[in-house]
C-alpha cells in the first residue's frame, strides 16, 4: 500500500439527499403520532433507480469530483429528531434509515461503508440503541455509530458522557469494536442555531465531559470521533489543558487524546491550519459532511466551503502524515472498515 498515494476516505458523510419519499414518511408518521386519528404511514418503498438518482447526481458526483474515494455514510443527522415522539416511534423511523443506508452500501460498495443512527429518546433506556448497533454491525455490515449526547435536542438534560447510565452501550461497542461519532440532531431550543450552534457546543460539551470523567480508565480501547474539527476545542486548546491540571486529571494526551480523534470538517484554510498545528496528525481523520451544513461557494476563494480537501492539501504535510489523515486513521479507528477494504483487495 503506497504512502505517496493513500486512499481518500471521508470519515463524515450523511444522506442529505435521499429520495423525498423518506420525509413523507416521516411527515405522516409525526403527523400520526400527534394525532392518532390520522393514519400511520404505510411501508417505506424506494425503487433502486430512485436511490441512484439521488446519490450518482449529488454524494458520488462530488466525491469523484473532489478526489475522494470512499465515505463513511450515516443517515441525514439533522434528521434524527430523537426528540420527536417517543421511543416506539423513534425505533422504526431509525430502522428505516438505517435500512435505506444499507441499501445505498449494497448499490455502491466501492464508495460507501455504512454507519448507524440510533433510536434514542428523552428519558429512554439504551438498550434499544444496543439492539439497533448489533443489527447493523452484524447482519448489515456496519462500521459504527452516530451517537446523540443531547437527545433532548438543545436542553443538555442527559446523563455527561463519562456517567455508568451509557456502559451498557459502550460494552457493545467494544465487543463490536466500533467506534462513535458524537452527533446531535436538530435543535428544538430557538437558541441554538443547530448547525451554527448547537453542533459545535455539543461536540465541545462532549470533549469537557471526557476530561472530567475516567471513561477511559475503564474502557481503555472505547473510540470516539468528535466532528466539526472537534468544535470550539482546538481553538481553546490551552484552556481545556489548564482545566484537566486544575480538576487533577491526567495531561490530555493521556487522559483523552488516546480515544478521542477529530475530523476535518472545518470550511476555511486558517481553520484546518490551526486543527494540524494544536492536534495531533494520528487523532485526525479527513472528513468533509458533503453535502450538509454549508454547501456554498466561497466568495474570497470561488470553491465550495465543504471541499476539505483542498485545505488539507494545502498543508506542508508528508507522505506519512498525508497516509495517515486520510486513510491509515481511518482504518485503525474503524477496524470493520480495515476488514471490509483488505477482503475486497484495497
Amino acid at each position: 500500500m503506497s504512502l505517496q498515494k493513500p486512499l481518500i476516505i471521508d470519515c463524515h458523510g450523511h444522506y442529505t439527499t435521499a429520495p423525498a419519499a423518506l420525509q413523507s414518511f416521516r411527515d405522516a408518521q409525526v403527523a400520526s403520532f400527534r394525532d392518532p386519528a390520522k393514519p400511520t404511514p404505510a411501508e417505506l418503498t424506494f425503487t433502486d433507480d430512485e436511490i441512484r438518482e439521488s446519490i450518482e447526481q449529488n454524494q458520488l458526483k462530488l466525491l469523484k469530483e473532489r478526489g475522494a474515494d470512499m465515505t463513511i455514510f450515516s443517515p441525514r443527522a439533522s434528521a434524527m429528531g430523537h426528540h420527536i415522539g417517543d421511543s416506539q416511534l423513534s425505533q422504526r423511523w431509525t430502522r428505516e434509515c438505517n435500512n435505506l443506508i444499507s441499501r445505498v452500501v449494497n448499490l455502491y460498495p466501492a464508495y460507501f461503508i455504512g454507519v448507524c443512527q440510533l433510536p434514542q429518546s428523552p428519558a429512554a433506556d439504551i438498550f434499544a440503541s444496543i439492539e439497533e448497533l448489533e443489527r447493523c454491525v452484524l447482519e448489515l455490515g456496519f462500521v459504527g455509530c452516530n451517537l446523540n449526547p443531547d437527545p433532548s435536542g438543545g436542553h443538555f438534560n442527559s446523563p455527561p458522557l463519562y456517567h455508568r447510565a451509557w456502559y451498557p452501550f459502550y460494552e457493545k461497542m467494544i465487543e463490536l469494536d466500533v467506534p462513535a461519532m458524537i452527533h446531535v440532531s436538530a435543535s428544538c431550543n430557538p437558541a441554538l442555531h443547530a448547525t451554527g450552534a448547537y453542533y459545535i457546543n455539543a461536540d465541545t460539551t462532549a470533549f469537557m465531559q471526557f476530561i472530567e470523567g475516567d471513561l477511559f480508565r475503564d474502557f481503555p480501547t472505547l473510540r470516539f470521533i468528535i466532528p466539526h474539527g472537534g468544535g470550539a476545542v482546538p481553538y481553546h486548546w490551552g484552556r481545556y489543558r489548564g482545566l484537566a491540571d486544575m480538576l487533577k486529571r491526567p495531561m490530555l494526551r493521556d487522559h483523552v487524546m488516546k480515544n478521542v480523534y477529530f475530523d476535518t470538517c472545518v470550511y476555511h484554510q486558517p481553520g484546518i491550519d490551526l486543527l494540524f498545528r494544536v492536534i495531533d496528525v494520528n487523532n485526525i481523520l479527513f472528513g468533509s459532511e458533503m453535502v450538509g451544513a454549508v454547501r456554498g461557494i466561497d466568495p474570497e476563494t470561488g470553491q465550495y466551503f465543504d471541499d476539505t480537501k483542498r485545505y488539507v492539501d494545502a498543508l506542508p504535510l508528508d507522505p506519512e502524515q498525508k497516509f495517515k489523515v486520510f486513510e491509515g486513521n481511518a482504518r485503525r479507528v474503524y477496524p470493520r472498515l480495515d476488514a471490509a477494504l483488505k477482503r475486497a483487495g484495497r
